[in-house]
């Protein structure tokens, strides 16, 4: 028996689930599929019932175009920058641009964010001297910030990049540092009871404990990744999807900065989407939740 599970053999198959038992997951799973496609049908007729609202009053003439637009304004908008390019070159270097910024701010940020919050929240003494000075630089209005960065970066992409470090750092530093704070204090005394080293307390103590707090904090931070991308380039910039926006506006062009707002739309949805996975495969353990379900 040894031999063959060694070899890859699986064993005994597990017995039959009982027939009521059974019925049981058939009549949840039909009950799950049907609540998904009663979800999606909402969210499609949601869509529907505005978007057919906004073009039948830009149709009539209730809503004035050169002010609200058009969908079919926006997608002939959206047409002409996907085959006729924009006047910042063509749509996918902007896109690409844009999210070379928001990828690395948020990679940066993230990473800046996790380090400290853990640092500070196991050593109490380089919270209380870092506190004041933590509470001042998130008490900075970021607009200001970017106007900032604008002057000693330039508009080239640094200076976006930072903005975006900066928006994400904040999300994922309070909560790496709560849940740092929030780790059973049993547990690290029974880990140094054991023999670990500090350095074996954080990394396999504290942080995996502390993960449900960072990763929760993973789904606002791309976003807020984003808005300091794009913000940025509304500032200054020579290329990205916030400049060809801010064009857009200087140029009294709705349709315009409707379609740009959909370009970002689609991406954040997107980051949601791969965040959401990776959530999924590194809190593996953790019990299905409420909000799991409704998709929040």
């Amino acid at each position: 028996m040894t031999d063959l599970l060694i070899n890859g053999d699986p064993g005994p198959a597990a017995p039959p689930l009982p027939a009521d038992e059974a019925a049981l997951i058939r009549s949840a799973r039909t009950r799950t599929r049907r609540r998904r496609l009663l979800t999606l049908l909402a969210q499609i007729g949601l869509v529907v019932l505005v978007l057919g609202g906004w073009q039948l009053g830009a149709s009539s003439g209730s809503l004035d175009k050169f002010t609200y637009g058009s969908p079919d304004g926006v997608v002939q908008q959206l047409k002409t920058w996907f085959t006729d390019g924009t006047s910042l070159g063509s749509i996918w270097h902007n896109i690409g641009v844009t999210m070379q910024e928001t990828v690395l701010g948020f990679l940066i940020g993230t990473v800046a964010g996790v380090v400290l919050g853990i640092a500070l929240g196991r050593i109490r003494a380089l919270a209380d001297v870092m506190a004041p000075f933590i509470k001042a630089a998130n008490s900075i209005p970021r607009i200001v910030l970017g106007s900032m960065f604008i002057i000693w970066f330039g508009l080239g992409p640094s200076g976006k990049v930072a903005l975006a470090v900066v928006l994400v750092f904040f999300s994922v530093f309070f909560n790496a540092f709560q849940g740092t704070r929030e780790v059973d204090r049993n547990l690290i005394a029974n880990a140094r009871i054991l023999g670990a080293s500090e350095w074996r307390v954080t990394s396999q103590v504290v942080l995996p404990s502390a993960m449900t707090w960072i990763v929760a904090s993973l789904h606002a931070a791309f976003g807020f990744a984003l808005i300091g991308a794009i913000v940025g380039e509304m500032l200054g910039a020579q290329a990205g999807l916030g400049q060809l926006i801010a064009q857009a506006q200087g140029n009294f062009n709705a349709d315009g900065v409707y379609a740009g707002t959909l370009i970002i739309a689609v991406l954040a949805l997107i980051a949601e989407f791969l965040v959401t996975r990776f959530e999924k495969k590194v809190l593996r353990w953790r019990p299905t939740q409420l909000s799991a379900d409704s998709g929040l």
